[in-house]
């Protein structure tokens, strides 16, 4: 693609991938479909309400099973009630934290009450590995120390991460947030013919994805980074569109055109789907 300052045609096809096309939006966490769920690190203050929340369910639950343990058990020696001590302490502070957390997909009560959830660093529902890792630390930070080295962590770190999250690869967020769609412009009028004779291949979903969120972002970039980053983009999706634009063409109304056609096709093509079903179905249903 020949523009002022940009690589040729040429170029755009042998060089790498550009790795950092999303980094503006690095905040944001996104589907395939292109929906930015808006998953907001939760604040120092609602984290620490929902841990006090947990540590008195937890304490609670703790003290009814040693009461119920030794009710059952008044003969038992020193080194039998240490054992049990230690055998349900290490079943309450790490084993339930972290069976809750992997079958709720991340809730525990206390960030059920506060509206939070614990969710992997790309956004994704964590699993009873990250669970049990956080449990485990949080043993250590939250109960053993008295929560004093989660406190210090969370208050450097930029998504509130305690020790735990940190060795787990997960944070907390707000949960009580919307999903917003992040619209397409309007096809560019001098690529509308050229648009709908290309031949646009797949476009990887992160590339789509990281393109749309651009397009969606123009008025919030400065300027030199929304063009830098409009040439690395139209570099990538150029890898997969053929022929070229014509000569001249802005790169981001390149890439704005190829996603407008690419999801105008879509579309036609969901309408035919959606027909065709619908003539199977008066077929079906029309009498012998």
């Amino acid at each position: 693609m020949a523009v002022d300052g940009a690589p040729s045609p040429g170029a755009l096809r042998r060089s790498p991938a550009p790795q950092t096309l999303a980094d503006p939006f690095a905040g944001d966490v996104v589907t395939g479909e292109a929906v930015v769920l808006d998953l907001r690190a939760a604040s120092f203050a609602s984290r620490i309400v929902a841990a006090l929340l947990d540590a008195l369910v937890l304490g609670l639950l703790l003290v009814g099973l040693l009461v119920a343990a030794f009710a059952l058990g008044s003969e038992l020696d020193e080194a039998a009630a240490a054992a049990i001590v230690l055998g349900l302490s290490i079943l309450v502070l790490v084993v339930v934290p972290a069976l809750v957390e992997s079958l709720t997909r991340g809730r525990t009560v206390g960030k059920l009450v506060c509206g939070l959830r614990a969710v992997r660093d790309d956004g994704g529902p964590i699993r009873f590995r990250q669970a049990i890792v956080r449990s485990l630390l949080g043993a250590f930070e939250l109960w053993a120390l008295a929560g004093s080295p989660a406190i210090l962590c969370s208050l450097v770190n930029a998504r509130g991460k305690r020790f735990g999250d940190l060795l787990a690869g997960t944070y907390v967020v707000r949960e009580r947030t919307a999903a917003r769609h992040v619209p397409l412009p309007p096809m560019p009028a001098e690529l509308a013919g050229w648009a709908r004779a290309a031949d646009i291949g797949r476009i990887p979903d992160r590339l789509s994805v990281a393109a749309r969120q651009f397009l969606g972002r123009t008025h919030q970039l400065a300027p030199q980074s929304r063009e830098q980053l409009a040439r690395s983009l139209a570099e990538a999706v150029a890898r997969h569109v053929a022929p070229p634009p014509p000569a001249g063409t802005n790169p981001e109304r390149f890439v704005a055109a190829v996603l407008v056609e690419r999801h105008d096709r879509e579309l036609r093509k969901l309408q035919r789907q959606r027909d065709r079903l619908a003539e199977l179905s008066r077929a079906v249903g029309r009498p012998a």
